[in-house]
């Protein structure tokens, strides 16, 4: 029977650390993306350094392809836990992901327990890899739901904007659902910033605020990654 999350001395409650996903299995996950990313595809990675060393952290990753997770797992200089549709979730999959680390949301509701889980890993200090559109597009952030909002002003994690560029340029050969082999696939890390005003709020004003604040903070640094890159869009 699951337990009810303990309290903390001023009433907070504590995380069940039996729910918190792996930080072990995450960096296992890490190390097998290395091998993975690089031994596939020739990915070229820019401003890691700018990922916080320590401390709660959230990776807002553009998405258009079903690589762009793998990928900044593999390329990120520290271990990250991703949210991931529960769709993903199918056989294998499931108990593999949950090994390493990844946390599993059901985006047709609000989903309670993805959300304590994604909050244990902030209040843990580690990373939390969120694709702030919701599901895969354009990858343009142009359209962001309010998840990343919440998470960042609530954790009072820094935002690390991430632009994966080139997942989508060209098909392969061999398996058409992933880009060619030994492709190039550019990864930029942004400065991280803080998606709160500083004043601590949590009302749904704030977060609608704080929502404005990040898809700017995104939009700016894709643009930025794309004449970095050479991948201005046409």
């Amino acid at each position: 029977m699951r337990r009810h999350p303990r309290r903390g001395e001023a009433g907070r409650e504590v995380s069940d650390p039996s729910n918190v996903p792996s930080l072990r299995g995450a960096e296992v996950g890490r190390r097998i993306g290395v091998g993975l990313m690089y031994g596939l595809w020739k990915p070229r990675v820019l401003g890691a350094w700018k990922v916080p060393a320590t401390g709660p952290v959230i990776l807002a990753v553009n998405h258009s392809h079903n690589i762009d997770g793998p990928m900044v797992i593999g390329v990120a200089p520290r271990a990250s836990h991703f949210l991931v549709k529960k769709e993903a979730w199918v056989g294998p999959l499931d108990p593999a992901m949950r090994a390493l680390g990844q946390v599993k949301v059901d985006r047709s509701t609000a989903d309670r327990t993805a959300i304590t889980q994604a909050l244990s890993v902030l209040e843990r200090g580690g990373v939390l890899g969120i694709f702030p559109e919701g599901s895969r597009g354009e990858g343009d952030f142009a359209a962001l739901r309010s998840g990343l909002a919440y998470f960042a002003v609530r954790s009072g994690a820094q935002v690390v904007p991430v632009a994966v560029l080139g997942s989508t340029d060209r098909r392969g050969r061999l398996i058409k659902g992933l880009p060619p082999l030994r492709s190039r696939v550019d990864v930029v890390f942004g400065d991280p910033f803080e998606a709160g005003d500083g004043t601590g709020r949590r009302t749904r004003a704030a977060l609608d605020e704080a929502t404005v604040r990040i898809q700017k903070q995104l939009t700016a640094h894709l643009e930025n990654a794309r004449r970095l890159t050479g991948r201005e869009a046409r």
